[in-house]
């Protein structure tokens, strides 16, 4: 074969190669565009779940800041009663801008689905003298007619559950310095008539049926007390009302003075201690908390069982039930890692351990009941609006909705040391 008759044969080949290429690549595409054309018909959003869909009608709709607003200082106030006392909502009427911000008022009417009552008056001064000086006063009447009891001290039993009436009326005030910006001194006195009576949930045996005053100090009589003390408060969190960084320490002494069988007379101190870790733009936070309640008494003495501290419920150990232990002194400690998963909703993974005890003495790490758990805090405003924890512990588990945060501070002063708020 002749060298023209070869580059023609090549020239052939090439042509019909190419050829059959062009129309593969053609077909391929042509194939390409028709699935195309056929899927377009069926292309629909992803599937969202009834709890996505809820969660993002709170956000896009800012339902939860609606309800919290109100209208002209009156709005709804719903939860903060006593842990156990059922979903608790009435009428509030709050002004914090009165005489130019110097004075906030705040009376409150509530009462519960288990039938329990609660009546609140406050007023605070906040800035004084150029900020340095604040007075508050808080008046304040329960009426729970089946608080939970266990028995006396760590070792109660589950199976020991009673219920006995609580109702009481006290009367606080308190003043002090602010000498830096974040370091507040001052002191509290305040008086209080409590009165303890006959359960009256019938699902549980009265207390007073159960237990005797032998072994139950105040069971069977009551008294008045004039109660008073001094505080200290370092308080350099970055948002009081919202926290994600800084941290919240406070100390305070309280005396306890029976005024009518000089017998429960007995002296308490309270140690709080918080602190938040930020990180990733506050995005993340790492809450930690510390408490401690200790008492003393003079010889012959008792700390009655309805002002000793309590242990189990939605503020500490939340894989117990509400007032599981009960005892003289307690300590108990929490941890939480939140993130946020959207505007409006944190998430959160939290740890709890914390005992009861007799004695002062018995302050350590030995002995420590614990829960862990899951929830979630949905917020209007970077603050708290609505709390869901799932607790679990050796008792089973819980579940707990509360309107507050984890970690919403007491009242300062001697109002703050009482059993129920």
């Amino acid at each position: 074969m002749t060298k023209t008759g070869l580059l023609f044969h090549i020239l052939v080949i090439c042509c019909i190669w190419h050829h059959g290429a062009a129309a593969q690549v053609a077909t391929r595409a042509e194939q390409i565009q028709q699935e195309r054309r056929q899927r377009v018909p069926q292309l629909k959003p992803d599937d969202v779940t009834r709890t996505e869909a809820f969660l993002r009608w709170l956000h896009d709709d800012k339902i939860l800041a609606r309800v919290g607003a109100g209208f002209n200082g009156l709005r709804a106030k719903m939860g903060g009663m006593v842990t156990g006392g059922g979903f608790g909502a009435g009428p509030e009427y709050f002004r914090e801008d009165l005489f130019s911000g110097r004075l906030s008022f705040r009376a409150a009417a509530q009462t519960s689905t288990r039938g329990y009552n609660r009546f609140e008056v406050e007023t605070v001064a906040p800035r004084l003298a150029q900020n340095r000086f604040f007075v508050s006063s808080r008046a304040v009447h329960h009426n729970y007619s089946g608080l939970p009891y266990y028995g006396p001290g760590p070792d109660s039993a589950k199976t020991g559950r009673t219920n006995y009436r609580f109702e009481d009326v006290s009367v606080d005030g308190f003043a002090g310095v602010q000498p830096l910006r974040a370091l507040r001194l001052g002191a509290s006195a305040g008086y209080t008539t409590i009165n303890v009576g006959p359960g009256r949930d019938n699902r549980y045996a009265s207390t007073d049926v159960t237990y005797t005053a032998a072994t139950v100090p105040g069971l069977d009589r009551q008294t008045d007390f004039v109660r008073y003390g001094p505080f200290v408060e370092l308080d350099f969190r970055d948002d009081k009302l919202g926290p994600r960084d800084g941290g919240r320490y406070l100390f305070q002494q309280t005396w306890y003075d029976d005024r009518g069988l000089n017998r429960y007379s007995f002296r308490r101190m309270d140690i709080d201690l918080e602190q938040y870790i930020g990180l990733f733009n506050h995005r993340r936070v790492f809450a930690l908390r510390a408490h401690s309640v200790l008492t003393d008494t003079d010889a012959g003495r008792l700390v009655p069982f309805y002002l000793q501290p309590d242990l189990g419920g939605s503020e500490n150990l939340r894989g117990f039930r509400p007032f599981r232990f009960r005892d003289n002194n307690l300590l108990v400690m929490n941890g939480e890692y939140r993130w946020e998963t959207f505007s409006g909703l944190d998430m959160a993974l939290f740890a709890d351990a914390g005992k009861v005890f007799a004695r002062r003495s018995q302050l350590n790490f030995h002995g420590l009941e614990s829960s862990v758990g899951f929830g979630f805090r949905f917020n209007a405003r970077n603050r708290t609006f609505l709390r869901l924890d799932v607790g679990f512990s050796h008792e089973g588990y819980q579940i707990w909705l509360k309107f507050n945060d984890h970690f919403a501070p007491r009242p300062l002063g001697t109002s703050g040391t009482h059993p129920v708020l």
